[in-house]
């Protein structure tokens, strides 16, 4: 008698917070230790920054570019903030999820309501949505200057962005308050394990033996 088989649907995790809230960090640490994640990169009109790799960090595209391909349909969601497009390509998700590999994304809520409002059945069935809440006070703001990357007037509208923002949490389905870089991979990889485990991911694959009620 052979084993029963399982297999499991990928799943598309959006994580939002504002600036300072470790959403990279995390996706990114998660992807590099975790096989069967991987982490989404966005697409984005914005200039390179000093260390920034084209395909690593973003994929970095002309505004005429990026529009010709939203005019193709190429794109799961996209957005203009702080004058600048981003935007997810949907080759960068849809072949992750069928082959049963998690995705993740960093996205601003804008990104992450356009996920949810998606047409497509497999990307709402596979969408997890994580918000990373700040801190409120001298801490939101020793994160943001933290950065090192903005303009005391950049800086006041991040401020001013984050504290918008963070107004967004109640719309996700999971929330938790930045503790530590441990403790919030912690929560983060708790959520995705738990995910992992709901029994409408799990398909019978091929060769699976029968057995009754399954």
């Amino acid at each position: 008698m052979s084993d029963l088989i399982f297999q499991r649907s990928g799943i598309l995790c959006v994580v939002s917070g504002p600036s300072g809230s470790g959403k990279t960090t995390l996706c990114r640490r998660l992807s590099e230790t975790d096989p069967s994640a991987t982490y989404g990169i966005s697409a984005t009109t914005r200039p390179l920054r000093a260390g920034e790799v084209d395909g690593v960090d973003y994929f970095f595209l002309s505004r005429e570019a990026f529009e010709e391909r939203v005019r193709e349909g190429e794109f799961l969601e996209y957005a203009e903030v702080h004058g600048n497009l981003y935007g997810t390509l949907k080759s960068e998700v849809l072949g992750h999820l069928a082959a049963g590999r998690d995705v993740l994304l960093d996205l601003d809520v804008q990104g992450a309501a356009l996920v949810r409002a998606a047409a497509d059945d497999a990307i709402r069935e596979a969408l997890v949505d994580i918000f990373i809440l700040l801190p409120e006070g001298d801490e939101l703001v020793k994160r943001l200057r933290s950065r090192g990357t903005e303009t005391e007037e950049q800086l006041a509208l991040r401020l001013d962005n984050a504290r918008e923002e963070s107004r967004h949490w109640t719309e996700y389905t999971y929330t938790f308050v930045s503790a530590d870089r441990e403790a919030d991979f912690a929560a983060f990889r708790a959520i995705l394990t738990g995910e992992r485990c709901r029994s409408r991911r799990l398909r019978k694959g091929p060769g699976e033996t029968t057995f009754p009620g399954v």
